[in-house]
């Protein structure tokens, strides 16, 4: 069985040229060809910078996937009978989504929310677990304690995919625990097409460290390539096993 993933942080629709435009994001998803995408910094009516749009929602129906979403922000409406203020994860499948579930992480005071979104994927009759996560930006130790969080949810589940921007370069502490549980992608096949020998959480201009990445336990990742592009303010990264 060949599943083709895909991690991107989608910086709420908004490219590198400062257009917002989903159209754009839905056509560089597709242009992919994967299977499974695992989303980072979705807006679901969050505010005026992405339209008050449901994102999530838009994107699985111009592609025609199966979705999961998970709030990590979540917030009371602006108005009665508004949706309420949501920003987070997202998982888009091909295949059917059978279950899900998102685990808010570790937070230390005044750091942004955190989670651990889950979506259980009906592959031709094999549960596939694809799992999905943003790390925190600014604090070392909220993403030590995140990554390892990360770990002891997904146990020994599997066969399972980790995707995620992780906002860590590969020799920190946080990408050594996640490597301790999972088949780094990025180390058994990673690609130098981009440049470098794995990718970055960096704009869509280098690709320095590690970003969006995939990896996987109870299975054996094929290929892995970093996707350079204008299309937002961080690069994509694919799998596929």
């Amino acid at each position: 069985m060949n599943l083709d993933v895909l991690s991107f942080n989608i910086r709420h629709g908004l490219g590198t040229d400062g257009v917002l435009d989903l159209d754009r994001t839905a056509r560089v998803i597709r242009s992919s060809g994967a299977d499974v995408i695992g989303l980072q910094e979705v807006d679901r009516h969050f505010g005026e910078r992405s339209d008050w749009g449901d994102q999530a929602t838009a994107l699985a129906e111009l592609l025609g996937y199966h979705l999961a979403f998970g709030a990590n922000i979540d917030l009371d409406p602006p108005a009665p009978g508004r949706p309420r203020i949501q920003y987070g994860t997202a998982v888009l499948s091909r295949h059917p989504i059978v279950r899900w579930d998102n685990t808010h992480l570790f937070r230390s005071p005044d750091e942004e929310q955190r989670g651990l979104l889950h979506a259980e994927i009906d592959v031709y009759g094999v549960a596939v677990h694809v799992y999905t996560a943003h790390l925190e930006l600014f604090s070392e130790t909220d993403r030590v304690q995140q990554a390892e969080q990360v770990v002891e949810l997904i146990g020994a589940t599997g066969p399972a995919v980790l995707l995620g921007d992780f906002n860590a370069t590969p020799r920190t502490a946080e990408i050594a625990t996640v490597r301790a549980s999972f088949t780094d992608a990025w180390t058994a096949f990673g690609s130098a097409r981009a440049g470098s020998p794995g990718c970055g959480s960096a704009p869509a201009g280098g690709c320095p460290g590690r970003p969006a990445s995939a990896r996987s336990s109870s299975a054996a990742p094929g290929t892995c390539r970093c996707s350079p592009g204008w299309w937002s303010g961080r690069r994509t990264a694919r799998g596929s096993g």
